[in-house]
Protein backbone atom coordinates (compact mmCIF):
# COMPACT_ATOMS: atom_id res chain seq x y z
CA UNK A 1 0.00 0.00 0.00
CA UNK A 2 1.69 3.35 -1.13
CA UNK A 3 1.33 6.80 0.90
CA UNK A 4 -1.01 7.75 -2.30
CA UNK A 5 -3.08 5.48 -1.24
CA UNK A 6 -3.67 6.28 2.67
CA UNK A 7 -4.22 9.85 1.69
CA UNK A 8 -6.76 8.52 -0.99
CA UNK A 9 -8.83 7.37 1.49
CA UNK A 10 -8.81 9.72 4.52
CA UNK A 11 -9.90 12.07 1.73
CA UNK A 12 -12.39 9.90 0.82
CA UNK A 13 -13.13 9.16 4.34
CA UNK A 14 -13.82 13.22 4.78
CA UNK A 15 -16.08 13.62 1.75
CA UNK A 16 -18.30 10.38 3.33
CA UNK A 17 -18.49 12.38 6.53
CA UNK A 18 -19.46 15.79 4.81
CA UNK A 19 -21.73 14.17 2.43
CA UNK A 20 -23.45 12.59 5.72
CA UNK A 21 -24.44 15.51 7.10
CA UNK A 22 -27.79 16.21 4.97
CA UNK A 23 -28.76 12.80 4.87
CA UNK A 24 -28.15 12.91 9.16
CA UNK A 25 -30.39 16.77 8.78
CA UNK A 26 -33.24 15.20 7.04
CA UNK A 27 -33.60 12.08 8.83
CA UNK A 28 -33.91 14.03 11.63
CA UNK A 29 -30.55 12.84 13.26
CA UNK A 30 -29.58 15.13 16.35
CA UNK A 31 -26.87 13.93 18.33
CA UNK A 32 -24.68 16.67 18.70
CA UNK A 33 -21.86 14.85 19.29
CA UNK A 34 -22.24 13.31 16.14
CA UNK A 35 -21.15 16.29 13.90
CA UNK A 36 -17.81 17.04 15.62
CA UNK A 37 -16.50 13.11 15.65
CA UNK A 38 -17.75 11.94 12.42
CA UNK A 39 -15.62 13.92 10.63
CA UNK A 40 -12.51 12.63 12.43
CA UNK A 41 -13.45 9.07 12.78
CA UNK A 42 -15.03 8.44 9.02
CA UNK A 43 -11.41 9.25 7.05
CA UNK A 44 -9.44 7.22 9.74
CA UNK A 45 -11.43 3.96 9.37
CA UNK A 46 -11.22 4.20 5.94
CA UNK A 47 -7.34 4.43 6.21
CA UNK A 48 -7.59 1.15 8.45
CA UNK A 49 -10.16 -0.60 6.20
CA UNK A 50 -8.08 -0.13 2.98
CA UNK A 51 -4.95 -1.14 5.16
CA UNK A 52 -6.82 -4.48 6.34
CA UNK A 53 -7.43 -5.16 2.39
CA UNK A 54 -4.02 -5.02 1.69
CA UNK A 55 -2.97 -7.31 4.55
CA UNK A 56 -5.31 -9.27 2.44
CA UNK A 57 -4.67 -8.75 -0.81
CA UNK A 58 -1.08 -10.68 0.13
CA UNK A 59 -3.66 -13.50 0.05
CA UNK A 60 -6.18 -12.76 -2.80
CA UNK A 61 -5.24 -10.23 -5.22
CA UNK A 62 -8.24 -9.19 -6.21
CA UNK A 63 -9.32 -8.55 -3.00
CA UNK A 64 -7.41 -4.64 -3.00
CA UNK A 65 -9.25 -3.61 -6.18
CA UNK A 66 -12.48 -4.88 -5.09
CA UNK A 67 -11.82 -2.83 -1.26
CA UNK A 68 -10.89 0.74 -3.26
CA UNK A 69 -13.82 0.27 -5.75
CA UNK A 70 -16.12 -0.36 -2.47
CA UNK A 71 -14.28 2.47 -1.03
CA UNK A 72 -15.58 4.67 -3.81
CA UNK A 73 -18.77 3.25 -3.76
CA UNK A 74 -19.35 4.27 -0.65
CA UNK A 75 -18.51 7.45 -1.25
CA UNK A 76 -20.08 7.42 -4.29
CA UNK A 77 -23.91 6.73 -2.36
CA UNK A 78 -23.20 8.80 0.39
CA UNK A 79 -22.94 11.79 -2.82
CA UNK A 80 -26.03 10.38 -4.08
CA UNK A 81 -28.06 10.27 -0.83
CA UNK A 82 -26.70 13.16 0.47
CA UNK A 83 -27.26 15.19 -2.75
CA UNK A 84 -31.28 13.34 -2.41
CA UNK A 85 -31.45 13.98 0.84
CA UNK A 86 -30.22 17.57 0.68
CA UNK A 87 -32.95 18.25 -2.43
CA UNK A 88 -35.70 16.76 -0.47
CA UNK A 89 -34.94 18.49 2.98
CA UNK A 90 -35.46 22.18 0.43
CA UNK A 91 -37.92 21.42 -1.64
CA UNK A 92 -40.40 19.27 0.84
CA UNK A 93 -41.09 16.56 -1.81
CA UNK A 94 -40.39 12.91 -0.96
CA UNK A 95 -42.35 11.26 -3.73
CA UNK A 96 -43.33 11.89 -7.36
CA UNK A 97 -42.27 12.89 -10.42
CA UNK A 98 -39.91 15.46 -8.66
CA UNK A 99 -38.57 12.45 -6.58
CA UNK A 100 -37.40 10.60 -9.50
CA UNK A 101 -36.18 14.05 -11.49
CA UNK A 102 -34.14 14.47 -7.65
CA UNK A 103 -33.14 10.76 -7.86
CA UNK A 104 -31.89 11.15 -11.44
CA UNK A 105 -29.58 14.47 -10.92
CA UNK A 106 -28.02 13.24 -7.58
CA UNK A 107 -27.06 9.48 -9.33
CA UNK A 108 -25.23 11.71 -12.26
CA UNK A 109 -23.31 13.57 -9.84
CA UNK A 110 -22.57 10.20 -8.21
CA UNK A 111 -21.47 8.99 -11.93
CA UNK A 112 -18.84 11.81 -12.53
CA UNK A 113 -17.40 11.16 -9.46
CA UNK A 114 -17.20 7.29 -9.77
CA UNK A 115 -15.66 8.11 -13.34
CA UNK A 116 -13.00 9.58 -11.66
CA UNK A 117 -11.90 8.01 -8.63
CA UNK A 118 -12.39 4.54 -10.61
CA UNK A 119 -10.70 5.30 -13.85
CA UNK A 120 -7.76 7.05 -11.50
CA UNK A 121 -7.18 5.03 -8.69
CA UNK A 122 -9.57 2.00 -8.42
CA UNK A 123 -8.54 0.45 -11.73
CA UNK A 124 -5.37 2.73 -12.40
CA UNK A 125 -6.23 3.97 -15.59
CA UNK A 126 -3.08 5.96 -16.32
CA UNK A 127 -3.56 6.98 -20.06
CA UNK A 128 -5.76 9.64 -21.69
CA UNK A 129 -9.24 9.57 -22.12
CA UNK A 130 -10.34 8.39 -25.52
CA UNK A 131 -13.73 8.62 -27.14
CA UNK A 132 -14.30 5.06 -27.26
CA UNK A 133 -14.00 4.63 -23.34
CA UNK A 134 -16.20 7.91 -22.81
CA UNK A 135 -18.60 6.13 -24.89
CA UNK A 136 -18.40 2.59 -22.95
CA UNK A 137 -18.29 4.56 -20.15
CA UNK A 138 -21.15 6.70 -21.16
CA UNK A 139 -23.59 3.46 -21.85
CA UNK A 140 -22.44 1.16 -18.56
CA UNK A 141 -23.60 4.44 -16.88
CA UNK A 142 -26.89 4.70 -18.25
CA UNK A 143 -27.61 1.23 -17.67
CA UNK A 144 -26.83 1.88 -14.17
CA UNK A 145 -28.79 5.17 -13.87
CA UNK A 146 -31.71 2.94 -15.71
CA UNK A 147 -31.46 0.60 -12.88
CA UNK A 148 -30.20 2.92 -9.72
CA UNK A 149 -33.55 5.63 -10.77
CA UNK A 150 -35.77 2.63 -11.82
CA UNK A 151 -35.49 0.54 -8.76
CA UNK A 152 -35.54 3.99 -6.25
CA UNK A 153 -38.89 5.20 -8.15
CA UNK A 154 -40.03 1.62 -7.73
CA UNK A 155 -39.34 1.52 -4.08
CA UNK A 156 -40.76 5.42 -3.72
CA UNK A 157 -43.50 5.66 -6.23
CA UNK A 158 -45.30 2.48 -6.28
CA UNK A 159 -43.98 0.36 -3.46
CA UNK A 160 -44.52 3.34 -0.76
CA UNK A 161 -43.48 3.78 2.78
CA UNK A 162 -43.53 0.56 4.61
CA UNK A 163 -42.98 -0.20 8.37
CA UNK A 164 -44.33 3.42 9.62
CA UNK A 165 -41.17 5.07 8.13
CA UNK A 166 -41.17 8.69 7.48
CA UNK A 167 -41.71 9.82 3.93
CA UNK A 168 -38.23 11.27 4.05
CA UNK A 169 -36.55 8.19 5.40
CA UNK A 170 -38.24 5.82 3.11
CA UNK A 171 -36.89 8.13 0.66
CA UNK A 172 -33.40 7.20 1.33
CA UNK A 173 -34.64 3.60 1.88
CA UNK A 174 -35.02 3.70 -1.98
CA UNK A 175 -32.11 5.56 -2.56
CA UNK A 176 -30.18 2.53 -0.57
CA UNK A 177 -31.94 0.18 -2.55
CA UNK A 178 -30.61 1.41 -5.75
CA UNK A 179 -27.64 1.87 -5.04
CA UNK A 180 -27.36 -2.16 -3.92
CA UNK A 181 -29.22 -2.89 -7.47
CA UNK A 182 -26.99 -0.88 -9.37
CA UNK A 183 -23.37 -1.86 -8.04
CA UNK A 184 -23.17 -5.22 -9.37
CA UNK A 185 -23.62 -4.25 -12.69
CA UNK A 186 -21.61 -0.94 -12.48
CA UNK A 187 -18.60 -3.28 -10.82
CA UNK A 188 -18.43 -5.33 -13.75
CA UNK A 189 -19.20 -2.65 -16.97
CA UNK A 190 -16.73 -0.59 -15.79
CA UNK A 191 -13.70 -3.48 -14.59
CA UNK A 192 -14.52 -5.77 -18.25
CA UNK A 193 -15.42 -3.09 -20.44
CA UNK A 194 -14.59 0.57 -19.71
CA UNK A 195 -11.48 0.01 -17.64
CA UNK A 196 -10.29 -3.17 -19.11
Amino acid sequence: MKKSDIIIALVIGELIALFSFSIFKNLEIEIEWLYWIWPVFMPIFCAVCLWFASVLAKKLAFIWQLAKFVLVGVLNTLIDIGILNFLMLVSGITSGVFYSIFKGFSFIVSVINSYFWNKHWTFGKKQEKTSKEFIQFFAVSLVGFGINVGSASIIVNVIGSQFGLSPEVWGSVGAIGAAFCSMAWNFLGYKFIVFK
